[in-house]
């Protein structure tokens, strides 16, 4: 996928540095590291100690201020990397909005963006506390998408779906459910939800996030019309669709698949709507909600 150099999107809610996460994982209040008295392990005795192991490495013919300089090189080298990758999910969001923006608007509608929050480890949002271990999400009640950047990786090594387009894919689908949002469909689904029993809610779900990935589709034909997409990369997505499905991550985890708990979709049921969505380019052609599945 061609992203370097492109528009970024300013929609981007950093929440890595901040910590976000933690303060949510005591009701008191945050976690707070000790300083001063005993425990703190601060006061004369430490410097005393600290100037003495200086003096001791310069004399082993270790300079402790290089050392120093060298770990600050390697927080450099890994915040870039940071970057680059914040630089690839901003390029992705603005793609999203420049095409729900033409798609609303074509139906005389206005879109709305959403913002995505990037945390690490865990997070708060309005949907409550979540970590990284749940994957990306997005949450109606504060209309953000939520990526934890290390779920990049889990999806190269776990779910042996590397590449851009397939970490575009997971965006996109995030953003579809914020589409589904500002359409009715994630309201009524939530009304709905009280009265169905389990079996039925799941298989209303696994119709919610189907839509979802023909929607992510949608994003991908305006994105190739734009002639940004590489050799490789629809194999890509429909790769990383079809290692989520309920059945192939069933079989994975516990070595046996439990129909009437998917909640997703299998395997061939989310590559086929990513693909349908991709070659019509209609949002209209996502209806999942009506006739088979």
């Amino acid at each position: 996928m061609r992203w370097r150099g492109r528009r970024e999107s300013s929609n981007i809610e950093d929440r890595r540095r901040a910590g976000g996460g933690l303060s949510g994982m005591r009701r008191g209040g945050p976690i707070r590291i000790p300083i001063g008295g005993r425990t703190g392990g601060g006061g004369l005795g430490t410097i005393i100690i600290l100037v003495i192991l200086f003096f001791g490495l310069r004399a082993l013919g270790i300079d402790p201020l290089q050392m120093l300089d060298e770990g600050t090189g390697q927080q450099t080298v890994q915040q870039t990397g940071n970057d680059e990758e914040r630089q690839f999910v901003a390029v992705v969001l603005a793609d999203t909005e420049d095409v729900w923006h033409q798609v609303f608007q074509s139906e005389g509608a206005t879109y709305q963006e959403p913002p995505l929050v990037l945390f690490s480890g865990q997070v708060q949002s309005a949907c409550g506390f979540a970590s990284a271990a749940s994957g990306p999400f997005y949450c109606p009640g504060d209309r953000k998408v939520y990526l934890d950047l290390s779920f990049f990786n889990e999806l190269a090594r776990r779910f042996d779906a590397a590449g851009d387009f397939a970490q575009a894919y997971v965006i996109a689908h995030e953003v579809g459910h914020h589409v589904q949002n500002l359409t009715g469909v994630l309201p009524r689904f939530n009304r709905m939800r009280a009265n169905l029993s389990q079996g039925e809610a799941n298989a209303m779900s696994v119709r919610v996030e189907l839509q979802a990935d023909c929607y992510a589709g949608v994003w991908g034909y305006h994105t190739a019309q734009k002639g940004l997409l590489e050799q490789g990369d629809i194999e890509e997505a429909l790769n990383a669709a079809f290692q989520i499905g309920d059945d192939t991550l069933q079989r994975r985890t516990q070595g046996y698949v439990v129909p009437e708990s998917f909640n997703h979709g299998t395997s061939e049921q989310r590559s086929r709507w990513f693909r349908r969505g991709f070659e019509s380019g209609n949002p209209a052609d996502c209806d999942t909600f009506s006739g088979p599945i």
